[in-house]
C-alpha cells in the first residue's frame, strides 16, 4: 500500500474516517476526476475482444465488476457472455464507450490492427486501459499512444504478463551483480509461427486467398477490419489466423517480441536503437515471412556499454555457445546473454558447473503481486503498473521497427544498408522510402 504524506498507511487513513463516512455518502465522481476509483470500490470493467486471449484476461480481472463485453463474433464470445451474464453485450466498441456511462476501465484483446484505435478512444475518455501486446500495429501508433497516456493520467498496462514474474527480477539482480561482466551481445529466439511437429500457429509466407465465402451471420466483418483495408471475409484471417497478415497482425516479432525483449530491455536499460537490419525467408506484400533474423544496435547507456541484440524466429537460432555442455539442448525459444566474463542461457550461467559456484545476490527489487493485480491496484491509486505505457510504448516501437526492416519493398535495400533510426525526429534517416512503413493510412471513417 502507498503511504500518505504524514506516514499513515492508506488502510489506517481510511479506517480513521470510517465514522464520518457513515454520515456522509459522497458519489465517487465527486471525489476525483474521470477514471478515479477509490481503493475500497470495485472497478467497472469492459472487455473488448473477449473470444480468445481476451476470455483469459477477463478471468484475471473477475474480482472486479464486469459490466460490459464487446466482440464482433457472437459465437467466439459466447463463453465469455456465459461467464459474465450480467454484463451488457456489444459489437461496436465505439457505441459501447459512448453510450454506457458506468465504465471505469477497459481490457483490450482484439486483433493488433485495432489496438491503437480502441486504446486512444478510451484514453481520451479518461478510462484506465489494459491492452494486449503488442500495444499497437505500427511504430507511429505506439508513439501517439504513449503521448496520449501521459496526457490522460490514467492507469495503463500492456499484456506482456511475464514482466511481473520472479525470473525477470532475478535476472536483473544477477546481471547487475556482475555475474557475467559487461553484457555486449544478446540473442533471443522463438519458433513462432511454427508449432513444433503439428504445423504452424498461423499462416505466414502465403498468398492471399482468392475465394470469397459469405460472411457468417454471427460476425460483423466490417468492424473486424476496422481501420485496416476492407478485405473480403475469409476464415484464413479470423479467428486468430490474422496474426501473420500485414493488414491485421504483426507476425512472430509482434506476437512474441514484447514478451521476450521485455526482460532484456529492463536488464540492460535499453532505449531506442541506433540501427536495425533484417534478413528473412521469401517474403511477399501480404504476410510476414516464415523465418527471419533482425539485428539491432544500441548505444552506450550510463555505465553500460553499447550492445548488439539479435532476434530469430521461425525456428532460426544463434550458434550453439561453446560453454554449453554436450547433450544439453537449446530450446525452441530462449535468450542468451554474452558478457565480458561469461554467458547466461535462459536465466542460468553456463556451463552448469559455473552456475553451481556462483553465489546469488540478495533480492533487492520489489516483487510484483501479479500482472493484472498491478494494473487493478494502479487504477485505484496505487503504484504504476510495471508495463505501463511509458515503458510499453517505446518497447513496442522497437519491436515494430524490426517489422519495418522485413518489408518486401525494402528487401533489396536491406542487402546494402542498415536502417538508421532517429527517435527524436521520428524517422529513418538514411533510407527515406522506409518511413512510409512507420504507419499506414486508415480506412475512411477511422481515425486515431
Amino acid at each position: 500500500m502507498d503511504k500518505v504524506k504524514d506516514g499513515f498507511s492508506r488502510r489506517r487513513f481510511l479506517g480513521t474516517t470510517a465514522a464520518a463516512a457513515a454520515f456522509t455518502i459522497v458519489p465517487r465522481h465527486v471525489l476525483g476526476g474521470p477514471g478515479f476509483v477509490p481503493p475500497s470500490e470495485k472497478l467497472n470493467i469492459a472487455g473488448i475482444g473477449i473470444g480468445g486471449q481476451g476470455r483469459g484476461d477477463m478471468r484475471h480481472v473477475a474480482s472486479e465488476n464486469i459490466v460490459a463485453l464487446c466482440d464482433i463474433d457472437d459465437n467466439l464470445a459466447a463463453k465469455s457472455y456465459n461467464m459474465f451474464p450480467k454484463a451488457r453485450q456489444w459489437k461496436d466498441y465505439r457505441r459501447m464507450l459512448e453510450e454506457q456511462k458506468d465504465i471505469d476501465a477497459v481490457v483490450i484483446a482484439t486483433g493488433d490492427h485495432l489496438h491503437a484505435a480502441i486504446t486512444m478512444m478510451a484514453l481520451k475518455m479518461k478510462k484506465h486501459v489494459f491492452c494486449e501486446k503488442p500495444l499497437t500495429h505500427s511504430v507511429y501508433e505506439a508513439r501517439q499512444i504513449s503521448k496520449a497516456a501521459k496526457e490522460a493520467s490514467v492507469a495503463t498496462q500492456m499484456g506482456n504478463q511475464g514482466q511481473a514474474g520472479e525470473a525477470t527480477r532475478r535476472l536483473r539482480e544477477v546481471i547487475w551483480d556482475g555475474a557475467i561482466g559487461d553484457v555486449t551481445e544478446v540473442h533471443v529466439w522463438t519458433d513462432r509461427p511454427n508449432k513444433g511437429l503439428t504445423g504452424v500457429h498461423w499462416p505466414q509466407g502465403v498468398a492471399r486467398p482468392k475465394d470469397t465465402p459469405p460472411v457468417p451471420s454471427h460476425i460483423d466483418w466490417d468492424l473486424f477490419c476496422g481501420p485496416a483495408p476492407l478485405r473480403p471475409y475469409h476464415p484464413a484471417y479470423h479467428p486468430f489466423r490474422w496474426r501473420g497478415w500485414l493488414d491485421f497482425g504483426t507476425g512472430a516479432m509482434g506476437d512474441m517480441g514484447c514478451h521476450l525483449l521485455d526482460p532484456i530491455f529492463r536488464v540492460l536499460k535499453l532505449g531506442h536503437p541506433l540501427t536495425v537490419q533484417a534478413v528473412s525467408s521469401r517474403v511477399n506484400k501480404e504476410t510476414y515471412p516464415l523465418a527471419s533474423i533482425i539485428k539491432y544496435e544500441f548505444p552506450a547507456r550510463g555505465d553500460m556499454g553499447a550492445v548488439k541484440l539479435t532476434w530469430y524466429d521461425g525456428g532460426m537460432k544463434p550458434h550453439r555457445p561453446e560453454e554449453l555442455e554436450d547433450g544439453r539442448k537449446m530450446g525452441n525459444g530462449g535468450t542468451l546473454f554474452i558478457g565480458t566474463k561469461g554467458k547466461i542461457l535462459d536465466g542460468r550461467i553456463i556451463p552448469e558447473s559455473k552456475q553451481a559456484k556462483y553465489k546469488l545476490p540478495p533480492k533487492t527489487l520489489v516483487r510484483s503481486p501479479g500482472h493484472f493485480e498491478e494494473w487493478i491496484n494502479a487504477c485505484k491509486g496505487g503504484d504504476r503498473a510495471g508495463s505501463n505505457f511509458d515503458f510499453a510504448g517505446p518497447l513496442t516501437e522497437v519491436v515494430l521497427l524490426g517489422n519495418v526492416a522485413l518489408r518486401m519493398e525494402l528487401k533489396e535495400q536491406m542487402c546494402k544498408h542498415k536502417l538508421h533510426w532517429d527517435p527524436q525526429a521520428f524517422k529513418i534517416t538514411n533510407l527515406p522510402e522506409a518511413n512510409q512503413f512507420l504507419h499506414r493510412e486508415y480506412r475512411q471513417g477511422w481515425t486515431l
